[in-house]
Order: C-alpha cells, then structure tokens, then sequence
C-alpha cells in the first residue's frame, strides 16, 4: 500500500481509538524509517537508519508507535544517556503523521515514554526543539511541564528538511523531570496548579511558518531567530529558566522565563514523587 493510500484509510479512525505500544518488530522499525520521510521530508543524509531504531531498543532506550489499527501513524524513539553522573533518556525523535496531528497523539507518546521511564527506574527525559515551533514548544513546556536552560546554535548543521527553512539548526534543550511535583501538577496527578514568577518573556509570531517558506520574507526569520536566540542565551546566563509557555488566538507563541530551583537534584525529586505517590495512596 502506498503512503497516500494509507493517508486515506488511515485518518477515519477517532483519534481515542488509537493504540500506543512498544514497537517490537522489523517491520516496525522499517515503519519509523517511512514516517521520517512523510514528517519531515529529509534526505538520506539525514535519515535515521532502521539499524538504529533497533539499537535504540536493545540497549534499553524506547521506541513506542500509535497506531491506526495495525498502522503505525507515528512513533517515538530515545537512547540512553548519562550526565552528571547521572542516567537519563534522551528522546530524539517524535512523529506523527500530519492527518493525525491536533489528537493529543505527540502527548500520549511522551506520557508513554514517560510511564516507561519511571517504570525503569529513570528520573529525567531530554529532547531537543525547534525554538520556532510554537505547538511543539507548547506541548513541552505547558502541558508536558518541561523546562529548558540550554541553547545549542546550528546543534545539528544544514538540515535537508523543509521545515527548517534553511536556517540554522539552532534547539533548546527540554528537561522533564519525570518524578517532580511541578511535572505531576501539570498532568494533573496531584492537586494544584503550577505557578511560576515570570520575570522575563521572548514572542515567537505565527508569521513564522510563513517566514520560513518563503524566499522573499526568509530574511525576517533568520532576524527574529537570532534576536531570541540572543535573548534566551542571556536569560539562561543569568540564572533563568523557560517555566512556561502561551499561546495566543491568534496563534502567536510566548516563552515565559523565571528561576527555577530543586529540579536539578533528583534525590529531591524522586522525595516529592514518592510523597505525592503516598498520598494518592492514602486518599484511596
């Protein structure tokens, strides 16, 4: 079957109907190899290689699908990380192919992620992103709770991808800290709402899709990237953090920074999950 005839079937299921499992095959693997071309339209040069998607799974990262029935529609991918003397999942790779989008399927990938994680004994997840894109800068910051301190210029080099419109790879680094009461609020695993001292904020306009799609404009994108990369770089330098993130009707996008303190240390993280974990326990 060819990727437009799946794009037919495939969308007529409710998106509440979608299965989220671990991939466990060659076929599956092969699968996150296609979805990567239909996402992102990158060349082979910048094609991550089945070869790595079962490396990833047998050393003890993740690869979790969503499925359409028995179409793997999009798919998450991790590998294993150590810093501060400390392990760590590092989530590369997030697809979802563009018919499914708008379903909450990238938030039930990274809570799958996530569950598994805990469930090995992992206290933080990583991933890089765009700081132009806005709805998956939202989803990290506001709904899934991450937070970034780290801004990597140009992290990847030229990308082969539409997408990025040519301009340099620049990313910020998103830290979720799995167990911490910040991140449980936010999911709302535990009662409360998340509150954080804004101190600063840097605007990223919906202009930019356009922006970066066309030539005549694409200089107004490559401004507007260096300025907020000049801006989070000297928030980050003083101590700050990105803590949030708006969205407007319009569908303009807003960093919201401000300090952050205790995520860092995941002794103290893991003691405010253990208590709210108890306490759940309790009310039962």
């Amino acid at each position: 079957m060819s990727m437009t005839e799946q794009k037919s079937t495939e969308a007529e299921a409710p998106a509440n109907e979608m299965r989220i499992a671990s991939a466990a095959s060659l076929a599956d693997f092969e699968r996150c190899v296609e979805l990567q071309l239909a996402v992102w339209g990158y060349s082979d040069g910048d094609l991550i290689p089945k070869r790595v998607f079962i490396v990833a799974d047998a050393i003890g990262g993740q690869v979790i699908g969503a499925f359409d029935r028995d179409v793997m529609v999009g798919f998450a991918m991790a590998l294993p990380g150590y810093r501060d003397g400390q392990p760590y999942l590092h989530s590369h790779m997030l697809a979802v192919l563009p018919e499914y989008r708008n379903h909450g399927l990238g938030r039930r990938l990274k809570l799958a992620q996530r569950s598994d994680a805990l469930a090995r004994g992992f206290d933080r997840m990583e991933w890089t992103f765009d700081p132009l894109e806005i709805k998956n800068a939202h989803l990290n910051m506001a709904r899934l709770g991450a937070i970034s301190r780290r801004y990597i210029p140009d992290f990847y080099g030229p990308s082969t991808s539409p997408l990025q419109g040519g301009l340099p790879t620049d990313r910020l680094v998103a830290e979720w800290w799995l167990k911490s009461s910040r991140v449980a609020r936010i999911l709302g695993e535990i009662p409360g709402e998340e509150t954080a001292v804004v101190e600063e904020h840097v605007d990223v306009p919906a202009a930019i899709y356009d922006w970066k799609r066309s030539p005549d404009r694409r200089k107004l994108a490559q401004s507007l990237q260096s300025s907020n990369r000049l801006a989070l770089e000297s928030a980050f330098a003083r101590g700050l953090a990105i803590t949030g993130y708006e969205r407007s009707p319009a569908g303009d996008g807003c960093f919201l920074l401000g300090p952050v303190s205790g995520l860092e240390d995941a002794q103290a993280a893991n003691r405010q999950y253990e208590s709210a974990k108890h306490a759940r326990q309790d009310d039962i």
